[in-house]
């Protein structure tokens, strides 16, 4: 793991990173859009962090193994019920081929700013999960961190706007020193499909996690009262819409392992 983004994570915010904000809408929409596509049966939660899914999924009922690079997180996972946690590597995991009925990458992509990295990881995925099982890997849009800076009033600034501007080129994000997210890779919504078929899961189908609801359900008790559900309903209405990708923060794609492979 490079050595700014194993800063960033020892700081402890993924303990409470999903609790409010834009992170609650996140939250709640990654949970449904999961309840609806995973499987019966054990998931491989890779990346997982602290386990704040982990935690829900087990409730569910899903066995549930947790790979992640910080011990930190190791350690705060494991003590969860239902919870199996170890450290590994997205891109070389100590699992057994066929494992699971899903495997879930709802951070590796993140911070893998290699595509032969991503793919690797995909791949991986792919290899651990059981014929026919599905595949979900959470990325970050790629125009998220513009319009970020833009509504937290940062994009002014000289420096956060040629970071921003760079970004927005290449996909690669490094704003630690900034005070923003640490070292990343935004995706592109051709980017992560055509990754997820390299990885062998042609015609995967990508979700609108927040659409452009994430620049103001956050603010103003959005995600506190009864409006609550009027914003989810509407995001479920446009989540696979095509014209919402590039508003919305993060995007899901769901694969499957080929019933055959």
């Amino acid at each position: 793991m490079d050595a700014s983004i194993r800063t960033y994570y020892e700081r402890g915010g993924e303990l409470t990173r999903l609790d409010a904000g834009n992170g609650k809408l996140e939250f709640l929409r990654t949970q449904e859009i999961l309840r609806r596509v995973l499987p019966p049966g054990p998931v491989l939660d890779v990346g997982g962090a602290t386990g704040v899914h982990a935690r829900w999924l087990a409730a569910d009922g899903h066995p549930v193994r947790l790979v992640d690079p910080l011990a930190s997180h190791v350690a705060h996972a494991a003590s969860i019920p239902g919870v199996d946690a170890v450290r590994g590597d997205a891109r070389r995991l100590d699992e057994p081929t066929g494992a699971y009925a899903a495997t879930l990458l709802l951070g590796p992509l993140y911070h893998l700013t290699e595509r032969a990295d991503r793919v690797a990881a995909l791949r991986e995925a792919v290899r651990v999960t059981a014929p026919g099982g599905v595949v979900v890997a959470a990325t970050i849009a790629r125009h998220a961190g513009l319009w970020d800076a833009v509504a937290r009033d940062r994009y002014a600034r000289p420096a956060v706007r040629r970071l921003v501007d760079v970004e927005v080129a290449t996909g690669v994000h490094d704003g630690l020193t900034e005070e923003l997210f640490t070292l990343a890779y935004f995706h592109t919504a051709d980017e992560i499909r055509d990754e997820f078929a390299e990885a062998g899961m042609a015609g995967a189908t990508r979700y609108a996690v927040e659409g452009p609801a994430w620049l103001f359900a956050g603010r103003d008790g959005w995600l506190d009262d009864e409006r609550t559900a009027s914003v989810l309903a509407a995001l479920r209405i446009v989540e696979q819409d095509e014209s919402q990708f590039g508003a919305t923060s993060h995007l899901l794609t769901v694969g499957r392992r080929p019933a055959s492979g």
